[in-house]
């Protein structure tokens, strides 16, 4: 005769590590929390909802307003952008031809600033050339497809070497822009860091009708290395 006690139902349910358990426990803080909450669970879900916000907008991508005239004809003032944060993560630098937001802090000025990536770190940016092209490493760009209609790729002539970790910007607009070419003689030599950028510009969202994915333009592409850079 089999004298070996069986567990009932009520054992069953409440032997440690049944499956269901956790789950009800959690059901049970969620309903605690609503009934706490004034509002309850509509609150609760807008909570939740504003902390994933919160978290997309430091860590992955941030809209950014287009303050001034200083990239047109592509962005124009009021536009929104959507900066992509992780653009440069993970070893990733920026590229000739990016539209970047930077911090200009110390270099531009106490604001965030938009402008297109010339020159990268050991880029030779001399302007112009005997045609009036923008030359970067001893080859001409061509930048008439995002260069301000009318506008000359500048009226201030330049001749810098980029140092290593930093970029050289302009804005598109370049009769109506302050860039680095305006601050050549200040402090960082009008060269932003890298470590200043906030991300690159990767679409506009707004208005609606204008919305478009930013590329970067081809114009960049045949331009060499500089001299020394390996790989």
């Amino acid at each position: 005769m089999d004298t070996e006690a069986q567990p009932t139902e009520r054992d069953r349910s409440s032997h440690p590590g049944t499956p269901g358990r956790e789950g009800r426990s959690r059901f049970a803080l969620v309903s605690r929390i609503t009934d706490w909450l004034p509002g309850g669970r509509i609150t609760l879900t807008l909570f939740v909802c504003l902390v994933f916000l919160l978290l997309l907008n430091t860590f992955v991508t941030q809209p950014f307003q287009i303050p001034s005239g200083s990239m047109e004809q592509r962005l124009r003032i009021g536009d929104r952008v959507l900066v992509n944060k992780l653009a440069y993560r993970f070893g990733a630098q920026p590229s000739r031809g990016d539209v970047v937001v930077f911090d200009g802090t110390g270099y531009f000025g106490d604001a965030d600033y938009i402008k297109r990536v010339v020159g990268v770190g050991g880029d030779h940016v001399v302007c112009c050339d005997k045609e009036g092209r923008l030359e970067v490493n001893g080859r001409p760009v061509d930048e008439t497809a995002f260069l301000y209609p009318g506008d000359t790729p500048s009226t201030v002539p330049f001749d810098v070497v980029v140092p290593a970790g930093r970029l050289f910007v302009l804005g598109d607009h370049r009769s109506d822009s302050s860039d680095s070419r305006d601050h050549l003689g200040s402090p960082g030599g009008g060269m932003i860091p890298v470590g200043e950028v906030i991300g690159r510009a990767d679409w506009i969202i707004w208005p609606y009708a204008r919305f478009e994915h930013l590329h970067r333009p081809a114009a960049y592409a045949p331009v060499p290395a500089p001299e020394g850079a390996h790989g």
